[in-house]
This record gives C-alpha cells, structure tokens and sequence, in this order.
C-alpha cells in the first residue's frame, strides 16, 4: 500500500499500530504464513509467542512468529489452505514457493504463493496489490521497492520479498497433479504484495572473533 510500518513485537499488541484490517496486510500475512516450514515444537500453549521454541531456520521461524502475534492462530490457516505442492528455497534459484487450496468455498481457484530475494520476486511479478486491488507493476514501482530494499539491507536488515497469484480454476482444478521439475504452472506474471523486513542481528560468535582479529592485529571493518 506504498507504506512502511513497524511490527508490533508486544505480547498483547499495544505497541505501534497499523492498520490489520487492509486487504493488502491480510494477503501479505497470509503468504508469510502458508510459504513457511517453520513450526512451533509441541506444548508451549503457556508460553508468551516470542520465547517459543521453533523448528526451521531463523527467517522462518521469525515470520512464524510475527504472524502468530499479529494475525492469530498460523496453524489453523494452514489447515485452511491445504499445502499440494511446495518447492523449497534453494540458493539458485533464491525463492521459495508453495500453492495451496484455497479457503473461500466460493471460490475455487487454487493460490500460488512466493517468497526471496526481493529482485528475484519482483522480476517474476506484473502486478502489484495497492489497497487489495491488483494494478500493473511499472519501472518506476519497481525502482521505488528496489531502492527500499538496498536501504534496509545497508541497515544490516534481511529482506524477502512476497507474492501471489491465484491459478485459473479451469486450468488447475481441484485435484490437479501440480509438478516441481518441470514445472506445469505459472511463475510468471504473478502479483507483487510487499516486502517483509528483519533486523539480522549478528551471530554470537562474532563480537568474540571481532576481539581475536583486534589482538592478532588484524583491523576490522
């Protein structure tokens, strides 16, 4: 929605408020959640959201998170969406993607859903969600989010770029057999929704080997 907002990482959300009823937040929470494989671990329902225990990488796990606190309950919106095809992050192509049955009973068109590398979606997107409506993806969109993202990753912030697209019905119905590799669906063309980013802090090794290269003499920078 052309904005920048601050995540609420309060427990019970009092901190800084953004508008949770857009259909633009509602759609990129979505897709935070559904392309995700982390998890929380068993019985931790007494433990405050943030200092759960998670199963999957630092990234995911944090989206995982942020979503739970804000949106509610990722577990039953995945059971909503049921998962039919997942192709994992991997460094070549630097996106992850899942496609899911939808959760609208009126509806029975199939959702596509994205995450990367910010230049990596936003060169697969031609559209883009302002205020839930899909408008085109020009040059001068593009060169904005581009510019933000280089921004936020000179702060030392990880970013990851969001999409989606929902697969014709009458092309991909229910129970169509979806293929990895080779791929028989679109990924291409598909609709901008937003950038998430995470402030990636430094591991905890780093002050202690910082301090080795001081003593050897060595200047870091």
């Amino acid at each position: 929605d052309n904005q920048i907002i601050e995540a609420d990482t309060t427990e019970d959300q009092s901190g800084t408020a953004h508008d949770k009823s857009s259909p633009t937040w509602i759609a990129l929470a979505k897709i935070a959640a559904l392309c995700n494989r982390a998890e929380f671990k068993a019985d931790q329902a007494e433990i405050p959201i943030l200092k759960r225990d998670t199963a999957g990488d630092a990234s995911e796990s944090a989206l995982l998170k942020c979503i739970e606190l804000t949106v509610g309950n990722v577990k039953e919106i995945r059971e909503q969406n049921k998962k039919v095809l997942e192709i994992p992050f991997n460094s070549s192509n630097k996106y992850q993607v899942s496609i899911h049955e939808g959760d609208d009973p009126n509806d029975p068109r199939q959702l596509l859903v994205m995450k990367g590398a910010p230049e990596r979606i936003l060169d697969r997107c031609s559209s883009i969600l302002i205020n839930g409506k899909e408008e085109p993806l020009n040059d001068d969109m593009k060169e904005s989010f581009n510019n933000a993202y280089l921004d936020l990753g000179g702060l030392g912030e990880r970013v990851l770029g969001f999409c989606h697209f929902l697969l014709p019905a009458d092309e991909f119905p229910i129970g169509f057999e979806f293929e990895a590799e080779p791929t028989n669906f679109p990924l291409d063309n598909l609709c901008f929704v937003g950038l998430i980013s995470m402030i990636d802090p430094p591991r905890a090794a780093v002050p202690d080997a910082v301090g080795k290269c001081r003593s050897a003499g060595i200047k870091v920078i």
